[in-house]
């Protein structure tokens, strides 16, 4: 914890009524701190205002997965107002891509701005934040490489649907990242003040179950129907004993949905939602396969069909070493501390994807919360909305535009960005 001590409670997390104080780094030596020096005045005196706007009217306007029309637009116009060229509705409705290049022969760096919300609960996973982070570090990156001569090109995407839609996963498959030799993004969490993580996430699979029976009066006949609501009550039963065999660190966690239902009719169908979570994508699949069998079994038992379908998939973050260290580095040097835990350590997300394709770096960072008040909670929402918040964004973005201008910049670490993914993905693949 760097600066004033916090006011924080056992769990060590920033509270939104603690004072708000400058953050004061260790000072220890940066790649090229001019390069720093030029980021924080382009963020800080010439970006600020215009994103706290931004950010705001984001907030204000959530849009759900799939249907950010709104803040795609706003963000697109934005930046054709930075005169990047601006590709709309870039393989989706609702995505997007921003470019810069400056001179040629250079690299070409990937930065990422999440646009969804929440149904109910709004930008409570503070992806405003993210949107905005995005267009700092990409748009400093921009500036940087106009004011020192690097060539190099950066490539801003507006990735749609990360609240269960895998957005990324889809523009990963449609070749959005092609060319990039690296990618970088952000992601708001409680945490203690003035401080970023560099902590893992956990693989997600999504299934969806259909079960099907036949329908019969309830009272008159109930003999002559199979019981679909029954099925999924089996099969979460099921599910629930599984669980005390699986380890610590997974999750699997379900929802019912159902159509038509009324006691008196013996339900002919019924469908689940479950999300089956762990440290990683081996790890993951391994449990997926032990979790299916308990809507077969419930199927069997009240000879009902099942269809289970595989719905969606993430993998954990794989966050590169160097690019990792060249950020904490630069972090702690003017920012606050890093850890390499808390952060969206038990959280999933798409650019997990993106970190198994290609050099990545994920850092979360901290925002005032309330007890209780994390990331899918209204309060969260209220947190991503704040003046230190936004302050916070802009430290992260500042640290990470630096490490993005090092890849581009510096032939010898760009090396070992390369070297430390292939030493990741011999290990992931054993």
């Amino acid at each position: 914890m760097c600066g004033q001590d916090a006011t924080v409670d056992s769990t060590g997390l920033w509270h939104r009524e603690d004072p708000v104080t400058e953050p004061q780094g260790t000072g220890e030596s940066i790649y090229r701190p001019e390069v720093l020096d030029a980021i924080e005045q382009i963020i800080t005196s010439g970006l600020s205002e215009e994103l706290r706007t931004l950010s705001l009217d984001i907030h204000d306007h959530p849009e759900v997965r799939w249907e950010e029309h709104r803040t795609h637009d706003v963000l697109t116009d934005f930046m054709q107002r930075k005169k990047w060229e601006v590709t709309k509705h870039h393989l989706s409705p609702t995505a997007w891509k921003a470019t810069f290049t400056r001179g040629t022969g250079g690299r070409t760096i990937g930065v990422n701005s999440e646009m969804d919300a929440l149904p109910g609960v709004g930008h409570a996973c503070g992806h405003n934040l993210i949107a905005i982070a995005g267009v700092a570090v990409a748009l400093a990156i921009g500036a940087v490489l106009e004011q020192f001569d690097i060539p190099g090109t950066v490539i801003l995407l507006g990735t749609p649907a990360e609240e269960g839609g895998g957005g990324k996963t889809m523009l990963l498959e449609k070749g959005a990242y092609e060319g990039m030799v690296a990618c970088v993004m952000c992601h708001p969490a409680p945490g203690p003040k003035h401080s970023a993580a560099l902590s893992s996430c956990l693989a997600r699979q999504i299934l969806e179950v259909e079960f099907h029976g036949h329908t019969a009066h309830a009272a008159l006949s109930p003999w002559e129907g199979q019981n679909a609501v029954d099925a999924a009550v089996s099969a979460y039963n099921s599910i629930s004993m599984l669980r005390q065999q699986l380890l610590p660190t997974h999750r699997v966690h379900g929802i019912f949905i159902g159509k038509d239902w009324t006691p008196n009719i013996i339900p002919d169908y019924a469908k689940m939602v479950w999300y089956v979570r762990a440290p990683t994508r081996a790890e993951m699949e391994a449990s997926t396969q032990r979790v299916i069998p308990c809507f077969r079994g419930a199927a069997v038992a009240t000879a009902c069909k099942d269809d289970v379908k595989i719905a969606g998939t993430t993998y954990d973050l794989r966050q590169n070493k160097a690019l990792g260290d060249s950020f904490a580095q630069t972090f702690r040097s003017r920012y606050g501390s890093v850890s390499y835990g808390y952060g969206i350590q038990s959280a999933s997300t798409d650019f997990g994807n993106v970190t198994y394709a290609l050099p990545a770096l994920h850092p979360s960072f901290a925002i005032p919360t309330i007890e209780n008040g994390g990331n899918h909670t209204i309060a969260f929402a209220e947190s991503a909305a704040s003046e230190a918040a936004h302050k916070a964004t802009l430290d992260v973005a500042k640290a990470l535009a630096a490490t993005a201008v090092r890849v581009l910049d510096d032939a010898e670490f760009y090396v070992k960005v390369k070297e430390t993914y292939e030493a990741d993905r011999a290990v992931r693949e054993r």
